[in-house]
């Protein structure tokens, strides 16, 4: 199957998108070793353009800056090819970016309010949109609100307590039949 995949992918890019903690970060690189391709985060390539992170980004600039910057960006990765990228959370909310994303195919990494729970309690503070007083809330506020966006995904891969090899491989097992519709 790797060689037929690999093939009938043509160099196509593999967007990662979903909530954050969602395990983009960690499936991506783990799937772009599987298809033999190379792997990006997004918001680490933001961080080093901009030479500061994406909570100053936020701070300084607003989340508007930020959208901006992140499309920026979004739109240079769209010119190659290979890839597999791990893109922000809320890259879903700008229509423009629908338009590079559709380039590629789109997998939507969508684990368990539960799961995210888990995942995002300890890193609060290094997430710009999280209000670390009322978790809960703001992460059902913020599914609520992005999950139609989401949906627009070419796959949706639903996740709990796998690990990050296991979605990789399931992504892996499931981006044929992608192709082949």
């Amino acid at each position: 199957m790797t060689d037929s995949l690999i093939k009938s992918l043509g160099g196509r890019i593999i967007y990662l998108v979903g909530m954050m903690g969602s395990g983009k970060s960690m499936t991506g690189p783990l799937l772009a070793e599987l298809l033999n391709y190379s792997f990006i985060d997004q918001d680490t390539l933001i961080e080093k353009i901009a030479k500061t992170s994406i909570q100053n980004i936020f701070q300084e600039n607003g989340e508007c800056g930020f959208r901006n910057l992140e499309t920026k960006v979004l739109k240079e990765i769209g010119m190659t090819h290979s890839l597999v990228v791990a893109t922000g959370g809320g890259i879903v909310t700008r229509s423009e970016n629908w338009g590079i994303l559709h380039q590629g195919i789109v997998v939507w990494i969508n684990p368990s309010l539960n799961c995210l729970m888990k995942r995002l309690q300890l890193e609060t503070s290094n997430r710009p949109l999280l209000n670390e007083n009322d978790l809960t809330s703001t992460l059902q506020n913020l599914i609520k609100d992005r999950h139609s966006l989401y949906s627009e995904s070419d796959l949706e891969i639903s996740v709990d307590e796998q690990t990050p090899k296991e979605v990789a491989e399931k992504i892996y097992k499931k981006l044929l039949d992608v192709i082949q519709n």
